[in-house]
């Protein structure tokens, strides 16, 4: 177990994840069942997209209200192991 003293961040917090994909239809949409499974109260239309100058890759910002650092790790697991994800940072 990690201690929240070893953290530097202070939940709870609106912490940003960008999340990097191939351009495909419902990219969106399926990263947004992702986030609110860990985080309920993530509303999908605050979700903020850029192509790349190609348009051949899309980043997604998701902003949520994180309220641990397991919530995070847990997130962070599950969209690095989305098949559609290529990178979160």
């Amino acid at each position: 177990m990690i201690d929240p003293k070893d953290s530097l961040i202070e939940y709870p917090c609106d912490f940003p994840l960008k999340i990097f994909g191939a351009t495909q239809p419902d990219f969106a949409q399926a990263i947004a069942k992702v986030v609110q499974a860990h985080a309920p109260d993530f509303d999908s239309a605050t979700i903020e997209m850029r192509s790349s100058s190609n348009a051949k890759y899309l980043s997604l910002t998701c902003t949520i209200r994180a309220t641990s650092r397991e919530q995070l790790d847990n997130l962070y697991r599950d969209l690095t192991a989305h098949p559609m994800v290529k990178m979160v940072l």
